[in-house]
């Protein structure tokens, strides 16, 4: 066995009859690697200018002695020569010396920075902002339970709205005359006079009461709360019967902070009370499709009313803010939260991940990052059924009556408690239970206080299209009692109850 099998073969050695065969069907092989093309005469642009001048004295065809200073590519002799440089330069040059003249230096231009596709002109922006539209009336905007906003010019246009909104931190909350006149916003402290003809003027306020009713519901909840006897079970670590009173006495704190403007349609000015309810529609369908968990939704619909509130939004973003909405919730609220490309697909692609993203920095910086501070209904729920020992059919039926007041933009006005209360309230009607003091005492509302509210559910029960509504549906399902056919037929039957 000898090692010259193992030595490498030298170039001037020739090539065996399968080598040959190879480089001939290289040639019209298109999955072959690209050969390098030879030239026709050695380059000399890689020498330096003592070299350069030896190799022109030893060739045998004189050549005509050019500058020496600089090599065919208008580089300094002697530099590297750069990647693909050259080529077209020189081609330039051996043209100049066939001509005899002075060979000209060739000006590399600049290239031009990268532009973004979406500088291109001919690409038309997708879903574009509308401009805002100049009113002649005043808009009556009511600050009670959120802060006074100053619209801004159309320049600061943001991606989520049509025009943007600077709040301002006051000391108290007062009603607000808005007037938008050429483009102008002129803010007018209204005086206590008028506020009172405002509220009067409010017919949609169904929770208004007068002083004698509002005396007798104080009342017998004192007396209610004197009589009767709360069981605590010490033993039940779950429930933390010893911080129970101090917690709900907080979270009914909070909900005076978390209250949307009930009359935010009033400035809004491409959207309706109908959109919005196809809004919460579709998200009743994105929050059951995920499995999510129901304070997730009730957060998601808060978010959406509160940034409502502050922000005059244009309609083609008004889903981008509902989805927007219930990704901030899942992250919030989920163990497991859906991420940013399942939200993308939720919408159809009808909005990108970067639209979400910068939508949920907008909508925390509005809101101030308090999200939080929202108690769903279902904390009430939890409690109040304690007054019935958390009768499985009260609960499920009050949750079908509970979500139903997502769909009706009549009941923002209302607390999370009260909601809880309401819903628990029909659902005990319709069982055929009644309010008794225990559920007085938990739910901290007299009968007296529930029945507008009731009434309010039964219309919307009745109807002719509730039918078509996700929330009947969902409910329809076995899983679910049948809570919705049940709702309706009984609704239906007792059209007189209220």
């Amino acid at each position: 066995m000898t090692m010259r099998r193992h030595l490498p073969r030298n170039a001037t050695q020739s090539q065996g009859p399968h080598t040959r065969r190879a480089s001939r069907t290289r040639a019209n092989d298109e999955n072959a690697m690209p050969s390098q093309t030879l030239r026709a005469k050695a380059s000399m642009s890689h020498l330096g200018p003592a070299q350069k001048s030896n190799a022109l004295n030893a060739s045998s065809a004189p050549l005509k002695k050019t500058a020496a200073a600089t090599t065919a590519t208008g580089v300094k002799a002697g530099a590297k020569r750069t990647a693909l440089g050259g080529v077209v330069s020189n081609a330039q040059k051996e043209d100049q010396e066939d001509d005899g003249k002075k060979p000209v230096k060739v000006k590399a231009e600049p290239r031009a920075p990268l532009q973004s596709r979406t500088n291109d002109t001919n690409i038309a922006q997708t879903r574009p902002i509308a401009p805002v539209p100049h009113r002649s009336k005043p808009v009556t905007v009511l600050a009670s339970n959120f802060e006074a906003s100053r619209i801004k010019s159309e320049d600061d246009v943001s991606e989520m709205d049509v025009d943007n909104r600077r709040t301002d931190d006051l000391s108290t909350a007062m009603p607000l005359e808005v007037k938008l006149d050429a483009g102008e916003s002129e803010v007018e402290d209204v005086s206590e006079g008028e506020e009172e003809d405002e509220e009067e003027e409010d017919d949609e306020d169904w929770l208004r009461a007068t002083d004698e009713e509002v005396i007798a519901a104080q009342e017998q909840l004192a007396l209610v709360r004197s009589t009767f006897k709360d069981d605590i079970d010490m033993f039940d670590t779950t429930m933390v019967a010893e911080y129970a009173d101090e917690i709900f006495a907080h979270m009914e704190n909070l909900e005076e902070q978390v209250l949307p403007n009930p009359r935010y349609m009033d400035f809004q000015t491409e959207i309706e009370w109908t959109m919005r309810t196809t809004l919460i529609d579709w998200l009743l369908q994105v929050h059951l499709r995920y499995h999510m968990l129901p304070e997730t939704l009730w957060i998601a619909v808060n978010l959406v009313d509160r940034f409502l509130s502050v922000r005059v939004v244009s309609l083609v973003k008004l889903q981008l803010v509902g989805v927007t909405a219930m990704f901030i919730a899942a992250k919030y609220e989920e163990i497991l939260a859906p991420s940013v490309d399942e939200f993308v697909y939720m919408t159809e692609n009808g909005y990108t991940k970067d639209e979400i993203l910068k939508g949920e920095r907008i909508i925390l910086q509005t809101l101030d990052f308090t999200v939080s501070s929202y108690c769903s209904p279902y904390s009430w729920v939890r409690r109040i059924s304690k007054a019935d020992d958390y009768d499985i059919q009260t609960r499920t039926l009050s949750k079908f009556l509970m979500e139903v007041t997502l769909l009706d933009h009549r009941f923002l006005r209302c607390k999370p408690s009260m909601i809880a209360a309401i819903g628990m309230y029909l659902a005990r009607k319709m069982l055929g239970g009644d309010w008794n003091e225990a559920f007085i005492y938990y739910s901290n509302f007299t009968e007296a206080q529930l029945i507008p509210g009731a009434a309010l559910l039964c219309e919307r029960l009745v109807e002719p299209d509730f039918e078509s509504v996700y929330v009947y549906k969902k409910y329809s399902n076995k899983k679910f009692l049948r809570a919705s056919t049940f709702a309706r037929d009984w609704a239906q039957n007792n059209t007189t109850a209220f």
